[in-house]
């Protein structure tokens, strides 16, 4: 709303008149349970209109987003309530399409209200679900601005504390040791504790490589506890007892095996008590005990609200983003939505990536990463077995969009005609923001490969995902033989992500899907629940292809007509 309604209060009418709307509940309705409770917003059109400004009792702030469709507001209520009221205070900027949601666990959604007329002012809707987590999907502006709210009220009653509830987040906790070193920096048992699934605890290869070994968790206060869930490490417990205890000393058991096969294991329990712990008796391997998340679920105990996950996209969705590569010929790529990466590659490859040298506009619709002979003197690389240098031999081109756009969860595309010889390795993939966010090294941050392909084996593509606990030649992933040369025609390759679930396709035949469950129980953590960017290059050499040969035919093009994401 730049330059529009950037006033800071509301005139003095106007504010009573909102006040005897709002403030005071419909007859039958419950009382306020949003004020000033965590929210989180698609977008905000600056620092002055947060989504903090919707729940905070102030009718002269108010949440203004960004002015494009969709958009959306959520709110955590922090424990499960029954909602029987909604109140939407908008300023001028409202919403025509909207659907009003609840849910449980910030993953599956409840309809509450939809609408394709909303009237602006003030609505006051009488609703009827039961859940943590109420969110606004706002799907069609009333205005060319955003859309923007002065409150979004949310009125009910809290369970009475039978719904289960994750207990366990951000509590302290104790272990009979943890690893401190360089193959497991700050392995704490707070790390099992923080529902990062790409952290973890272990016990100390100095003192705690031995039997028993055993971590904890103070919730806070008693609960009745209902379930725990353990995600390890390879290094995991084949006999291990959980254990609850009202003083930290004295230990009731709640379950025990002697049969324990690692992974995920959800584990149905009943008892009472302020401390759970996992005392493990016999290890899998000669190593220690290490879990990335040791989770404890049930009602009561002083719980800390973990923050949502993102909302789960509808599919096909909307197009959020996208750069159909419509310049004129001769022009590098947009730098609003591309940065190059520049300088020699990893796995061993042999180019070097130029600063947008090799990244050009064709004129008919496409980009063209070219990979070509071509030394960049002063560069070293890895042995070219061609010319048997360790300078650069070759050139070509790596692009991302971080800084520019990430985004979590989404239907992901791109047509492309791919390069294809001998040492080549064209690929679209997608790596966790945190790579340069957090400086967090991979494969901690995930990896998404919707498209690789090698020039040794003309026929295939691969879709993979590697993490922690599976990555390189260890990646989940499938191959798709598609019993014609991959380089001989453009092809439409895509993934859709959500929370549970990503389904790889090429061409719309759906080739590939992950199951986040059996991931979990079969290979590792599931580490996908954050923002990604967008990744494509033409790489030359490297680990997997191999090095350019005798046969090896270049210029080779990577030929992109389109990359869309849609949400």
């Amino acid at each position: 709303m730049s330059g529009r309604l950037h006033r800071a209060r509301l005139p003095l009418l106007v504010a009573a008149a909102l006040a005897a709307a709002m403030i005071t509940p419909a007859q039958a309705a419950g009382p306020l349970l949003s004020q000033n409770r965590p929210v989180t917003a698609s977008s905000s059109e600056n620092a002055a209109f947060s989504a903090a400004a919707a729940v905070d009792g102030d009718l002269g702030t108010r949440w203004s987003s960004q002015f494009s469709d969709p958009q959306w507001i959520q709110i955590d209520l922090g424990s499960s309530a029954r909602v029987d009221q909604v109140t939407l205070a908008w300023e001028a900027a409202s919403a025509k399409a909207y659907s009003l949601r609840i849910s449980q666990d910030g993953t599956t959604w409840q309809e509450l209200r939809s609408t394709t007329s909303g009237p602006g002012g003030t609505e006051t809707l009488a609703v009827s679900g039961t859940g943590r987590y109420v969110r606004l999907d706002l799907t069609q502006r009333a205005t060319q601005y955003g859309y923007s709210l002065w409150e979004f009220q949310v009125f009910g009653t809290r369970d009475s504390g039978s719904a289960e509830t994750l207990l366990s987040y951000g509590k302290s906790g104790s272990a009979s040791t943890y690893q401190d070193d360089p193959n497991c920096g700050q392995c704490t048992p707070a790390k099992a504790f923080d529902r990062d699934p790409a952290t973890r605890w272990a016990t100390s290869p100095v003192n705690g490589w031995v039997d028993p070994g055993w971590i904890s968790v103070d919730l806070g206060a008693t609960a009745r506890i209902s379930k725990v869930v353990l995600q390890w490490d390879p290094a995991f417990a084949t006999a291990y007892r959980i254990e609850v205890s009202d003083d930290n000393a004295n230990w009731r058991q709640l379950y025990s095996t002697t049969t324990g096969r690692g992974f995920k294991e959800t584990l149905t329990v009943s008892g009472t008590g302020r401390y759970v712990r996992m005392y493990g008796t016999a290890r899998s391997n000669g190593y220690g005990y290490s879990l990335w998340e040791f989770q404890v679920y049930g009602t009561g105990g002083n719980p800390t609200p973990a923050p949502p996950l993102p909302p789960n996209p509808s599919f096909p969705g909307r197009l959020v983003w996208s750069d159909e590569f419509n310049a004129p010929a001769g022009t590098g790529p947009d730098a609003s939505k591309w940065q190059p990466e520049t300088g020699p590659g990893v796995n061993n490859e042999l180019q070097y990536y130029t600063n947008n040298n090799n990244a050009r506009h064709d004129g008919n619709g496409n980009l063209v990463l070219q990979a070509r002979r071509e030394v960049t003197p002063g560069s070293a690389c890895p042995v070219d077995p061609v010319s048997g240098s360790t300078t650069c031999q070759y050139t070509s081109a790596r692009l991302n969009t971080y800084g520019k756009f990430t985004f979590t969860y989404g239907r992901v595309e791109a047509r492309i005609k791919v390069s294809s010889t001998q040492g080549l390795w064209p690929a679209f993939w997608m790596l966790g923001a945190d790579f340069f966010d957090q400086r967090r090294p991979w494969p901690y941050t995930g990896e998404i490969d919707i498209m690789e392909h090698v020039g040794k084996e003309p026929n295939r593509v691969y879709s993979t995902l590697h993490a922690p606990a599976y990555s390189g030649a260890g990646g989940y992933g499938s191959p798709l033989d598609l019993g014609q040369p991959a380089a001989s025609a453009f092809r439409t390759f895509a993934v859709e992500w959500d929370s549970s679930h990503m389904t790889f396709s090429v061409d719309g035949n759906r080739f590939f899907t992950v199951d986040r469950n059996v991931l979990e129980t079969t290979r590792g953590p599931w580490v996908y629940d954050h923002p990604f960017f967008i990744i494509i290059n033409n790489a030359v050499g490297g680990d997997w292809p191999g090095p350019p040969g005798a046969g090896t035919q270049l210029p080779q093009d990577m030929v992109l007509d389109y990359v869309r994401v849609y949400q």
